[in-house]
């Protein structure tokens, strides 16, 4: 099948009268892994339940693994494995007994051998007699994902899957994951981490309910018309330069990175006048660089209108 796992045009949600999702048009492809970025409050969690047909929305259409997601949530639901930001397994079951009971959910035929081929997939079998409380965010993660992929859904879709788990156990979730886009699972992941977006097929970059930018990592960065400079030097003089530089007109952003500071700027030619009367100073070292992923998303986000901030009012009078 060549027909897009996902295709929404005009996606919008509304909460009190403003746009949570506003006019959202997205593509995943089948078998591709497709990060969704974003703030907090962006708009990725409510987007991804109007995917999956727990939100009707308020305007826009298209399909989810080919059903309208309209009119036919309820099939949709059948094909999806949704990954919840908040463990919302039960604490007081096992881990089998957990996935026993998500097996008898679907009514899952040989739902023991499917089990236990969960168990032995996302490395649970030894722990499969402890209860889901007593686990760390790690192993609640794996069995959390062991419960989403248990009915061999088309489409999964995590809700930043690996909030506070450390990096051994974010690097092995996320070799699953591409072990699971290579046997052909579809996987929409919304994140806050640059090196997993790094990770993602393609990402889709969302901000104040509003699709900023979609497309490879690579096209994402060179879309963002970012100038960068990377300067080096010894730490106390590449922190007083950072203070000189921010600020300055052309230069829109100053990130350390290590013993590095990262200049950038939408306009090369005024971002070249900044730094010039700089770039004469004894022991930095000077060079062209890319921006980074980080730096294109800030980019963006300067750009962007709240769609929560405060309408604009007259100023209040002051005194009598």
């Amino acid at each position: 099948m060549t027909d897009p796992v996902i295709a929404v045009r005009g996606l919008t949600k509304r909460f009190g009268g403003r746009a949570v999702v506003d006019s959202v048009d997205l593509e995943v492809e089948r078998g591709q892994i497709h990060g969704f970025l974003g703030p907090n409050g962006s708009g990725k969690t409510t987007t991804i339940r109007l995917l999956c047909g727990l939100l009707v929305p308020d305007g826009g259409q298209g399909t989810c693994l080919g059903y309208d997601i309209r009119r036919q949530s309820w099939a949709i639901k059948q094909r999806v494995g949704y990954m919840t930001q908040k463990f919302s397994l039960y604490e007081d079951l096992t881990i089998r007994e957990n996935l026993d009971f998500v097996a008898r959910l679907y009514a899952l035929p040989d739902r023991r051998i499917r089990v236990a081929a969960a168990l032995d997939r996302l490395g649970l079998a030894d722990r499969r007699d402890q209860l889901a409380g007593t686990l760390s965010g790690g192993w609640k993660q794996r069995l959390a994902l062991a419960a989403c992929i248990l009915h061999e859904p088309d489409l999964l879709l995590l809700d930043e899957p690996t909030a506070g788990v450390d990096p051994k156990a974010r690097r092995e979730f996320w070799d699953e994951i591409h072990a699971l886009a290579a046997d052909g699972m579809t996987v929409l992941v919304s994140t806050h981490y640059m090196d997993e977006a790094e990770r993602c097929h393609r990402i889709a970059y969302l901000a104040y309910g509003r699709l900023l930018a979609t497309g490879t990592v690579e096209q994402v960065v060179q879309g963002s018309g970012l100038a960068t400079w990377h300067v080096s030097g010894p730490d106390r003089q590449i922190a007083a330069l950072a203070r000189d530089l921010s600020g300055r007109p052309g230069v829109e952003m100053v990130a350390p990175f290590g013993a590095t500071l990262h200049v950038s700027g939408g306009d090369g030619a005024r971002l070249d006048a900044a730094v010039a009367a700089f770039q004469q100073m004894p022991d930095l070292r000077w060079s062209r660089g890319l921006p980074t992923l980080e730096d294109a998303f800030i980019h963006l986000m300067g750009g962007a209108r709240d769609n929560f901030a405060a309408a604009p009012t007259a100023a209040r009078r002051s005194g009598p």
